[in-house]
């Protein structure tokens, strides 16, 4: 069983900064592959970024440069800093992770970004 815990959404002004945080329980987190995806009202939930277990990243393309996502292997976490935030960018922020074939998601947390 995996459980993941996401923490650090909140409200930020236009070009502000925010750095979310998902704590993963289990040994398995250091070989899994984590993403981050959101979803903004009314839309479907998009892809944002994964990390490898080897600390390879890659991104969705309107956040690239702005958004990095990083791991602590020793911590069982995943981060998400956003930087230069649009309000385009408010969403609930959730992490997934897939073990055992099946995927797992955390509760999510709320980022709004005002104009």
């Amino acid at each position: 069983q995996v459980q993941l815990v996401e923490s650090g959404g909140g409200l930020v002004q236009f070009g502000g900064s925010l750095r979310l945080s998902c704590a993963a329980s289990g040994s398995i987190f250091n070989s899994k592959t984590m993403h981050w995806y959101r979803q903004a009202p009314g839309k479907q939930r998009e892809w944002v970024a994964l990390i490898t277990s080897g600390g390879t990243t890659n991104y969705i393309d309107s956040v690239k440069g702005r958004f990095t996502i990083s791991r602590d292997n020793a911590k069982n976490t995943v981060y998400l800093q956003m930087n230069t935030l649009k309000p385009e960018d408010t969403a609930v922020y959730y992490c997934k992770t897939i073990a055992n074939s099946r995927e797992y998601w955390g509760q999510g947390t709320q980022v709004t970004v005002s104009s």
